[in-house]
C-alpha cells in the first residue's frame, strides 16, 4: 500500500476521527500487526497539537496465556495502578483511538467461562469511571490489517497479497480517496439529514420482518433520537467521528420492550471467537432462547453476563444497497460487517440518543428506559427483503425499509 495513502488514512483518524485538540493527551490501543502505521498515527497526533501520546499494545496469544495460567482470583483483581490510571483518564479526558486488527478466531480454545467470570468481577470496579467519562471525550475505532485476519477474509491468497487486499477494502470502506476529510463532511451531512427525518416521525416502535424468519417488534423511548456519523462532546463541544467507517442511523430502544424472533445474517466475532448462523427469541423484553450452529455456548454466556446483557441497547438502520454491503466482502469484524447491514446490539444503550441528554443524570436516563450492561455487542440482521414498519406516537404506520433499503 502506498505510504501517501496510508498517511491520508492516519490523518483522517486523527483529525476527523478523534479530532485531537491542542494540548490534549491521546491513548492509542493497537495490536502488534501494523507498527509503522501506528507510528504514523502517533506523529499526526503530535502534529495536531497532542501533549502526549501513549500506545497500549495488545497480543491475543498473551491473552490466552494469561487466561490459562492465572488463577480466577488474579484475573478478577483490578490492581491499584489500573484504578489510578482510570482516575487520571476521568481527570484529563484523553482522546482515545482503537486500531483493530484482531484475528476473528484468535481466542478460540480459551476458557470462556473463566474469562467471563473475571470480567464480571472487574467490571463493577471500572464502571463508575467509565460512566463519569460518558459523552465527555472523543474516541474512534478504526482498523488495520492483521495477517490472520486478512487470511480469514481472503483465504485464497498468499499472506502478503491478502494483507494488501484487506488494506484496499478498509481504505475503500473508510472513504480514503482524494480528499477523505471532505468526503466525510459530505457523508456526515447525509446521515444527519436521514436522522432528522426519522426523528420528525416521532416513532414509538419498529416492526421487522424478513423471509428468513425474523419477525419482531421493538419499542422506542419517549424521548429517543436517531443519531449517525459525527457526535459532539459534552462540555468541550468537540465534534468527532467515533467509527471509521460508519453508515448507520441508530437509536436506543426502550429497555425490555421487544417481542419476537430475530435471525442473524452474518457471523459474529465476539471476544476472538465466531458465532455463526444463530437466532434469538425475545419474550417480555428479554432473551428467552438462543440457538447457533457454531458458538452457541459463547452466545449463551454473552447474554448471561449480567441482567442487561439479555436486553437490547441499540437498533441501527443501514440499507442493503450501501457502500460496504456492495463490496460483497464478509469481514468477520463487527466494525465493518455492522456497517453493511441493519443490526441490533445486546447490552448497554447509548445515553446520547435521548433528547436533551445533557440535562439528565445517568441514573435518570436509565430510569427512562436506557439499558445498562457491561456489554454492548452488535449483531447483523439486515437482509435483501427486510421490511421495517414504524408506528408513530399517533398510531400511524410508516414504511421505513422496503426490500432491505430505505423506503424514503
Amino acid at each position: 500500500m502506498k505510504k501517501s495513502t496510508l498517511k491520508k488514512y492516519a490523518e483522517l483518524i486523527v483529525k476527523c476521527g478523534v479530532n485531537v485538540q491542542k494540548g490534549q493527551d491521546v491513548i492509542i490501543n493497537a495490536d502488534l500487526d501494523q507498527p509503522e502505521f501506528v507510528k504514523m498515527v502517533v506523529e499526526y497526533c503530535y502534529k495536531n497539537g497532542a501533549r502526549k501520546v501513549t500506545v497500549d499494545w495488545s497480543y491475543q496469544p498473551l491473552a490466552k496465556l494469561h487466561n490459562k495460567y492465572c488463577s480466577l482470583k488474579t484475573l478478577s483483581t483490578v490492581d491499584d495502578y489500573i484504578v489510578e490510571r482510570w482516575k487520571m483518564r476521568v481527570k484529563t479526558l484523553p482522546a482515545t483511538i482503537w486500531l483493530d486488527s484482531e484475528d476473528p478466531d484468535g481466542l478460540k480454545g480459551m476458557n470462556d467461562k473463566k474469562a467471563a467470570q473475571a470480567r464480571m468481577a472487574t467490571f463493577p470496579i471500572i464502571k463508575p469511571y467509565r460512566d463519569e467519562m460518558e459523552n465527555k471525550y472523543q474516541w474512534c475505532i478504526a482498523a488495520v490489517p492483521g495477517k490472520k485476519w486478512a487470511k480469514k477474509v481472503f483465504p485464497g491468497f498468499p499472506v502478503n497479497k491478502a494483507v494488501e487486499k484487506l488494506w484496499e477494502a478498509i481504505l475503500q470502506a473508510s472513504r480514503v480517496d482524494e480528499d477523505p476529510i471532505k468526503a466525510w463532511e459530505k457523508h456526515n451531512k447525509n446521515l444527519a439529514e436521514r436522522c432528522a427525518y426519522l426523528n420528525s416521525l416521532h416513532l414509538k416502535s419498529l416492526t421487522y420482518k424478513s423471509s428468513n424468519g425474523t419477525d419482531f417488534t421493538v419499542g422506542l423511548l419517549d424521548k429517543s433520537l436517531f443519531v449517525g456519523g459525527g457526535e459532539t462532546t459534552l462540555g468541550s463541544n468537540i465534534y468527532y467521528n467515533p467509527n471509521i467507517p460508519s453508515e448507520e442511523c441508530f437509536t436506543t430502544p426502550r429497555k425490555g420492550d421487544i417481542e419476537g424472533v430475530v435471525y442473524s445474517t452474518k457471523p459474529l466475532s465476539y471476544n476472538g471467537q465466531l458465532i455463526e448462523n444463530f437466532y434469538i427469541v425475545f419474550e417480555h423484553g428479554k432473551v428467552k432462547e438462543v440457538h447457533a450452529e457454531k458458538g452457541e455456548e459463547v452466545l449463551r454466556q454473552m447474554v448471561n453476563m449480567d441482567e442487561g446483557a439479555s436486553m437490547l441497547g441499540e437498533v441501527a438502520l443501514i440499507p442493503y444497497n450501501s457502500p460496504i454491503s456492495n463490496m460483497n466482502i464478509l469481514f468477520y469484524n463487527t466494525l465493518f460487517d455492522e456497517n453493511a447491514s441493519c443490526h441490533l446490539a445486546l447490552g448497554m444503550g447509548y445515553t446520547n440518543c435521548i433528547e436533551g441528554f445533557e440535562n439528565y443524570t445517568m441514573k435518570e436516563m436509565h430510569e427512562m428506559g436506557v439499558n445498562d450492561s457491561m456489554i454492548h455487542v452488535d449483531f447483523m440482521i439486515g437482509s435483501e427483503d427486510l421490511s421495517i414498519v414504524g408506528t408513530t406516537k399517533n398510531g400511524e404506520k410508516v414504511q421505513i425499509f422496503q426490500n432491505g433499503n430505505w423506503a424514503f
